[in-house]
Parts: C-alpha cells; structure tokens; sequence
C-alpha cells in the first residue's frame, strides 16, 4: 500500500483535497478525527491533556473543551509544542494501526493521512510521498476569517503561530494550489491522484517480483 501524506497551512483548502481523494477511492484517514479520538472522555490522552492545562479544559460532561484550549496554545508557543507533545505520539500510533489493517484488505490501495502540522513533527518521513495544499496569502486570511468567525488581526496570528505556507512547500513531493476554487482543485487532485496510481502500481509489481 502506498502511503501518503496530505498538509498544508490553516484554512488552505486540505479537506476539500481530501474528500476529493476519498471520492476516487483513496483510504483516507483525518488527523483532527483521530485526535478527537485519543482525547475521549475518560481516555489516557484527555487524562494527559487536563494533567498539562488544567480542569477549566475539560467540559462538565467529560470532553475537551477544544475552544478554550485552541485559545490557550495558539497565544503561548511554548503551551502549543507542549500540546503537541502530547498527542503526537497518540495519533500517529492510531493511524499506522489502522493503515496497517487497511494494508491486509487493499494491499495495492493509497492510504492519504491528513494532518496539518505532519511537516513540524517530523512524521511526513513516515510516507511514500507528500502532498502539501496552498494559496494565496490573502485567501487563506479571507477563508479563516470566513469560517471561524475570527477578527482580521486574530486570524493573522493564529497564521502566523504556523509554518508558513512557502516553507512547507519545499518538503512537497506534489503541490495543490487551491486559490482559484473547487473546480480548479479538483482537477488538481485528479491529476496527483493519476501520478500517484502510478506509483503504487509500480510499488506492487515490485513487491510480487521479491
């Protein structure tokens, strides 16, 4: 199974990517899903979360309070990589689990893992290739404002706490520019994803030739 991985700065586009990939029959896997996942209500990973940034982060029925504690990591860097080091090691372990029992079902099949900050904790190394989704500065700022309901001068910030945009490109094995709409991206993707079938027909020849 080729594996691949799929990033990209805040609000640039990556899950239409990914639900594109999805529809042309990639095994898709969402990071922010799985960090969900590994901070459930009575799991290790909430009981480490709270440990770290205190009860006011966890709601009166168990769950992370995800709003308060995006407010608290996004205004303090050292809090944010201390975050990180927390649920890193937890979501990468849940989905190498899950792209190993999809290998068993689909070993000649893609596997896409989305995950924003895949470049910052080193795990692009653990795929085949990279995929990294941009635009243009000034429509990743109008799309943040857009959907999260943020003032101008906090989205700026909460893109500027990132990796920015033309240094995770450089790590990119292909590039989607999503800047002009769905349309355009979408034959992006189709594009990649052809390149991409490619390669993990190859791959599989060669693993039948050992």
């Amino acid at each position: 199974m080729l594996k691949i991985g799929l990033t990209g700065s805040i609000a640039v586009g990556k899950s239409f990517v990914r639900g594109v990939l999805a529809e042309l029959g990639c095994r898709v896997l969402d990071a922010d899903a799985t960090a969900r996942e590994v901070v459930a209500p009575g799991s290790p990973g909430l009981k480490s979360v709270v440990g770290a940034f205190g009860s006011e982060v966890r709601r009166e029925d168990g769950t992370l309070d995800r709003g308060k504690l995006g407010t608290i990591v996004f205004a303090d860097e050292e809090k944010r990589q201390l975050l990180n080091s927390i649920l890193h090691p937890l979501i990468i372990a849940a989905q190498d689990d899950q792209i190993r029992r999809w290998q068993q079902e689909t070993p000649d099949g893609i596997a896409v893992v989305d995950a924003a900050l895949m470049i910052e904790s080193g795990g692009y190394r653990r795929f085949d290739k990279l995929i990294v989704v941009h635009c243009r500065p000034e429509v990743q700022l109008q799309r943040l404002i857009l959907r999260d309901g943020l003032l101008p001068k906090e989205a700026g910030r909460r893109i500027a706490a990132q990796m920015s945009q033309e240094e995770k490109m450089k790590y990119a094995d292909f590039l989607i520019d999503t800047s002009e709409g769905f349309e355009d991206t979408r034959r992006q993707t189709d594009e990649v994803l052809r390149a991409l079938n490619v390669l993990a027909r190859t791959a599989k020849r060669a693993m039948d030739s050992l």
